[in-house]
């Protein structure tokens, strides 16, 4: 028998009030334990065949040229090829974007070249790539999609002996439907959104939703170096600039 059942200890109205919010935050606990085995049971569900396969637009990838392909280092290539290619999906065999200059809107063929390597995944080899395979690639910097900063990537120096194929897209196999399990899944995604439920699930797990900043995007010819200096700084601390 627990303590706090006894019927002779007399529970103040600040203790019974905790014992409440601390009830109500291992129930969100056990509900969020259990929206996260349903969605693993969901991504575990295995792929079921189709009767009756169809198209659903178009892919294009790279494949060996030819003369490669007829070459002493086909099986070299075309392992390599597996470890830095990339698939694009489009409904439209042209593989070609709308987009608008000069106030009038145009179709561009949407460019494709092959995947290239990160500085973290290169350093720890996480495409697999053999001592030959590394020669054959070169560092080059970008700037980073999400801030202002120059990053580092690795990208193979002879995409000439690959070529771009363009083929059907065709559906062989779906996720298998499981009809009790979404049932289960919606209602309790409905009941954390109805009763807002998701800053006190994430705060009991400690989760912080820090948003981009729009200074973050600000192009570097408009950083002002001087913007985040306090105002009580010296004047020698701007002379540099």
């Amino acid at each position: 028998m627990d303590i706090h059942d006894w019927p002779y200890i007399k529970k103040s109205a600040r203790r019974k009030k905790r014992l409440v919010k601390k009830d109500f935050d291992k129930q969100l606990i056990r509900l969020d334990k259990l929206r996260d085995s349903l969605w693993e049971k969901r991504r575990t569900l295995p792929m079921v065949p189709l009767e009756n396969p169809y198209q659903k637009g178009w892919k294009r990838f790279f494949i060996l040229r030819d003369d490669i392909q007829r070459g002493p280092k086909a099986e070299f290539y075309q392992n390599l090829l597996n470890k830095i290619n990339t698939c694009y999906y489009h409904h439209d065999r042209s593989f070609k974007q709308r987009k608008r200059r000069r106030k009038r809107y145009t179709f561009l063929e949407k460019p494709q070249e092959l995947r290239a390597i990160n500085s973290y995944d290169w350093l720890h080899n996480k495409r697999e790539l053999t001592e030959a395979e590394k020669a054959l690639f070169s560092p080059r910097e970008v700037l980073s999609r999400y801030s202002n900063r120059l990053m580092i990537e690795y990208v193979f120096i002879e995409p000439w002996r690959f070529v771009l194929t363009i083929k059907p897209h065709i559906i062989h196999e779906k996720k298998q439907h499981d009809e009790l399990l979404e049932k289960e899944i919606n209602e309790i995604a409905s009941h954390i959104r109805r009763n807002h439920l998701w800053p006190r699930i994430d705060k009991i797990k400690n989760v912080n939703h820090r948003y981009w900043k729009v200074d973050a995007f600000e192009k570097l010819q408009y950083i002002n170096p001087l913007k985040n200096k306090p105002k009580y700084a010296s004047t020698e601390a701007y002379l540099d600039y």
